[in-house]
């Protein structure tokens, strides 16, 4: 790949990320009209939960819960992460306890970002990981960012390879079957990928770290892992 096609995968990203953060302030929607599906889709869909990345708000991904939701799922969002710039393992108690207060069970955690690092630690915890059947995460650090290191803010040296709850989560290979990895071919912020060992791993022809939350094909993969986890529960 030649620098002016991972020019333009940055710029274009970043558009995108100036889009979505001035649509989802501008234009906000409540987020429990996704909780009931509509009424045309298919019945008996698993429940989402809807984990956005670091410095994105839940409307950040408002493209995925539209998408869900009109496939029959009731879609959840925890609005209490804010822009969650706090801990995963903060966060990660916020998203519990949204579990438990609206007794969600069977549920599947679709996640960007960060937000695959909170569903993962979810997945640890004795409370939550009972009620959560998997975790499909789009362009996640799960070994961590190399970039991370040379930033100053706490919130951005989490995702060091170093970071202990990051090294935590990734020698925790036993959760890994529980999980669905799906990242492009060029993420500007992860350069070493998104892969993860014993998990399905799903890389698409996608380029960027924001911009494929609304592509297509990452919606259509997203659909397929959560089928794919429904058929092995079976």
């Amino acid at each position: 790949m030649n620098f002016f096609t991972r020019g333009r995968a940055w710029i274009l990203d970043y558009a995108y990320v100036g889009f979505w953060q001035a649509h989802g302030f501008l234009l906000r929607t409540d987020p429990a009209r996704y909780r009931t599906p509509a009424p045309d889709a298919p019945a008996g869909k698993a429940p989402i939960l809807l984990l956005p990345g670091i410095y994105e708000t839940w409307q950040f991904m408002r493209p995925i819960a539209h998408h869900l939701h009109r496939a029959g799922h009731p879609v959840h969002v925890v609005q209490k992460l804010g822009y969650n710039r706090g801990t995963v393992e903060d966060m990660a108690q916020l998203a519990a306890a949204h579990l438990q207060e609206h007794d969600l069970t069977d549920v599947v955690i679709v996640a960007h970002s960060k937000g695959g690092l909170i569903g993962k630690f979810l997945l640890t915890m004795s409370g939550a990981a009972p009620r959560v059947t998997r975790l499909v995460a789009v362009n996640t650090p799960f070994s961590g960012s190399i970039y991370a290191a040379f930033f100053l803010l706490p919130s951005i040296r989490a995702f060091s390879p170093f970071d202990r709850t990051l090294q935590m989560l990734r020698t925790n290979r036993a959760l890994n079957a529980r999980i669905t990895s799906i990242y492009g071919r060029f993420d500007p912020h992860i350069p070493g990928g998104s892969f993860v060992e014993g998990a399905r791993n799903v890389q698409l022809e996608t380029m960027g770290h924001f911009r494929p939350i609304a592509d297509s094909r990452v919606l259509e993969e997203i659909e397929r892992a959560i089928v794919a986890g429904d058929t092995e529960a079976v």
